[in-house]
């Protein structure tokens, strides 16, 4: 027999949490069911490229409640069950252990895996990818014994982690097939700034060079072979090269999938009764010029989570996203503010020697983005120009010494 649930939620990440959090504080009478596949009740992913990696935050601080409080709110939550078939006509869905479960909604929220690289030696012990708890828990048992690391991507990933490894000793590699770092996310200001500060800490750069091959001994990484045709040894290789999102479940059963699974603007999939959220949701916002676009972040997360109990408790409105993201490198605290993607015209407010600026992104002369390096102050007042859209002459915003408050 099916186990019967009014709300179903897949994926026990930030989103699915979420989404349990809210229905249970609005207290909503239907039965709640969160599967994850990880054996590990919810738990945040940010700190583990930072402040786990370093051991500046142990494993209890990793959970987002703990289960005494799961307990308390009647969620059921199955750990260790991925869920491998949804029959969205019968509004059934089964998972690994052949369990079926019954649903009146279904919110899917199952995240993504690390990419990893189609190329020899990728099963080499010691090559790593970081998505998980259990890979952070492998690779901080590894820097016991490593001395050389290669972290393959100059994403956020790649190098929060190789700021975490070099502060604990190791001589730190990073290859960025990119030209710039974090290419992909911010303006050539920001990408400088922060390639000259990894420089500064001793770790070595190597942009605008694939990797085609991981080179072992004994079953063991040993080196990186580099489209130049050097090697950089190596004891660990971290592996950073994006997300790919878990939608194939959903496309097989129908859903209408690109980049991600593609929702409306109540994160509803074209599945009857099937939302989806997070990092595997693909959607249009106002703010992105009729792009589709999928986010990962925790406010994507959290706010669409919120989004879809608002609709599971009859209180129905749209989702309509302020993109915000973070990073911390050593000292520096890297936040932004829009997505920087099609603008035409970037300004500088500040001197990056100093170690606190800001980059405003312009699109048509419209505030589309901001990135804030250690300037608090610029990025809590840029949310009002993003949110607004607003038209502000650049000569006066290159002026730092005029808050962003005042352009609004």
């Amino acid at each position: 027999m099916p186990r019967d649930f009014d709300t179903l939620i897949v994926g026990a990440g930030q989103a699915g949490a979420q989404v349990a959090l809210s229905l249970a504080a609005a207290g909503y009478q239907g039965t709640v069911g969160l599967i994850g596949a990880e054996p590990t009740p919810p738990y945040e992913r940010p700190p583990l490229s930072k402040g786990f990696l370093t051991g500046s935050v142990d494993r209890d601080a990793l959970d987002i409640r703990s289960a005494q409080f799961w307990e308390s709110t009647g969620v059921r939550i199955l750990t260790g069950r991925e869920i491998v078939h949804v029959d969205p006509e019968a509004h059934l869905a089964r998972d690994s252990q052949d369990t079926t479960y019954r649903y009146r909604n279904l919110v899917w929220a199952a995240g993504g895996t690390a990419r990893s690289l189609p190329i020899p030696g990728t099963d080499l012990r010691g090559v790593y990818r970081l998505r998980t708890v259990e890979d952070a828990v492998s690779l901080r048992s590894a820097l016991r014994t490593a001395r050389r690391a290669v972290v393959i991507g100059g994403g956020y990933i790649g190098l929060e982690t190789a700021a975490g490894l070099r502060q604990a000793g190791l001589a730190v590699t990073v290859v960025e097939s990119q030209s710039r770092l974090l290419a992909r996310v911010t303006g050539p200001d920001v990408s400088d700034y922060i390639a000259r500060r990894h420089r500064e800490a001793g770790v070595r750069l190597h942009l605008g060079v694939g990797v085609p091959e991981f080179w072992g001994r004994d079953g063991k990484v040993r080196s990186v072979r580099l489209t130049t045709g050097s090697d950089i040894p190596a004891d660990l290789v971290l592996v950073g090269v994006g997300l790919a999102p878990n939608l194939d479940v959903l496309a097989v059963a129908g859903a209408d999938c690109s980049d991600g699974i593609e929702v409306d603007d109540h994160c509803r999939t074209s599945l009857s009764d099937v939302y989806a959220i997070g990092d595997c949701a693909a959607f249009v916002g106002s703010h992105f010029g009729g792009n589709r676009v999928r986010l990962e972040s925790v406010q994507n997360a959290v706010d669409q989570a919120k989004t879809v109990a608002d609709a599971l408790l009859g209180k129905p409105r749209p989702y309509v996203p302020l993109p915000w993201f973070w990073s911390h490198q050593y000292d520096i605290k890297l936040q932004t503010v829009g997505l920087q993607k099609g603008h035409d015209h970037a300004v500088l407010r500040g001197d990056p020697a100093t170690d606190r600026f800001s980059v405003v992104y312009l699109s048509r002369g419209s505030v589309i983005a901001v990135d804030a390096v250690n300037h608090v102050r610029d990025y809590a007042q840029a949310k009002r120009l993003v949110a607004t859209r607003a038209v502000v002459d650049p000569e006066i915003l290159s002026d730092s010494s005029v808050q962003l408050k005042e352009l609004v």
